[in-house]
């Protein structure tokens, strides 16, 4: 396993980056198993693992703190707040959600509990909040990394702009600044290499990069003209994302034929061509996998040394152009501006020109 170092920060990770979302209740609930997943993980030269605190509501948490008992000081750990883990009576959970300093130190306090840990190495920001000042943010952050609860920390799935703005407030009011960004990215969705990835260049970014499976897409298990189950799985909770009789599905299963020859033509699988390919940008630092069982932890680790050269980067250019989002991934936070209506249209008695 190659090693990088995140950031800027002195810290060296794996190139690969295990993800813990389908731990507990949300994939696997058998808490042994994922632990020996886990282990077999670092076993195989992984030293980073990622998880948060919605994951499964705090418990993919609690299995990742048990199973690093004793091998904790080898691994980097990261983890994230923003998510509502609010619980009990109406108006009991509120103000456990977001990005204040009320609930970020409230939050990591949980999340060191249920981790089993002193300190956390990274600590992300998993999507953006306009209800609080990003200043406010920042500065509850800092405090946090000068206490010694966390070493330093990122923003996930933030916007270029949003990016661009906490570097401008970190420098202009002296405050600690997002050393990492984790966006999503894969070959079906490429928009982030137009914005989010040179502007994390840019600043110097560690980025730790999720969904490189494309929810799925790119498992080989969903083929142009082959039946999809839309009573299961990630196509029962989003079918617009999976049915195939929707031309932009149908835009994705074609890219994905094309790029299973592809695959066939390297000797690998689509899997392992998938997860090579965010490896190879320069920005990247570490790709997160996410197994759920052991199996597919060892189909994707397997891949590992994988290397694309230029002519097979070239292809793949050609399949899905620089850029460009055939996918769009299912949590990818979208700015107010986009999801209110009211803030696009002028009352109706305004909108004229004259």
């Amino acid at each position: 396993m190659r090693y990088r170092i995140l950031g800027g920060t002195g810290i060296e990770v794996s190139a690969h980056c295990l993800g813990t979302m389908m731990f507990g209740a949300m994939g696997n609930p058998d808490h042994e198993e994922c632990a020996r997943i886990i282990h077999a993980a670092l076993d195989q030269g992984i030293n980073f693992v990622d998880t948060a605190d919605i994951y499964s509501r705090g418990e993919s948490e609690e299995i990742v703190g048990k199973a690093l008992k004793g091998r904790r000081d080898g691994v980097v750990l990261a983890t994230k707040v923003h998510f509502h883990m609010g619980e009990g009576e109406p108006g009991q959970g509120r103000n456990r959600s977001g990005n204040s300093r009320r609930w970020i130190t409230r939050a990591v306090e949980e999340s060191l509990r249920r981790l089993g840990t002193e300190w956390i190495d990274l600590y992300q920001v998993h999507r953006p909040d306009h209800a609080t000042d990003i200043e406010e943010t920042l500065s509850a952050l800092g405090d946090l990394v000068r206490s010694g609860k966390i070493r330093v920390f990122g923003c996930s799935t933030f916007p270029a702009e949003e990016i661009v703005e906490a570097h401008h407030v970190s420098e202009r009011r002296a405050l600690p600044r997002f050393r990492t960004e984790q966006p999503p990215y894969s070959i079906l969705a490429r928009g982030i290499e137009t914005d989010v990835l040179p502007v994390a260049q840019w600043y110097g970014m560690g980025v730790m990069t999720w969904s490189p499976l494309a929810s799925g897409f790119l498992s080989g298990t969903y083929r142009l003209g082959g039946p999809v189950d839309m009573t299961r799985g990630r196509a029962a909770l989003t079918p617009a994302r999976f049915d195939p009789s929707i031309p932009g599905n149908v835009a994705k299963l074609e890219a994905v034929e094309q790029l299973v020859e592809l695959a066939d033509s390297l000797g690998c699988t689509l899997p392992e061509l998938a997860v090579a390919f965010p490896v190879a940008h320069p920005a990247v630092t570490s790709v997160i996998i996410g197994p759920r069982t052991m199996h597919q932890l060892e189909s994707l680790i397997k891949g590992a040394g994988l290397v694309l050269d230029d002519a097979t980067l070239d292809r793949i250019d050609q399949i899905v152009a620089p850029g460009r989002n055939l996918y769009h991934p299912d949590g990818v936070w979208q700015p107010p501006a986009l999801a209110d209506a009211a803030r696009r249209r002028r009352p109706l008695a305004d909108r004229a020109a004259r």
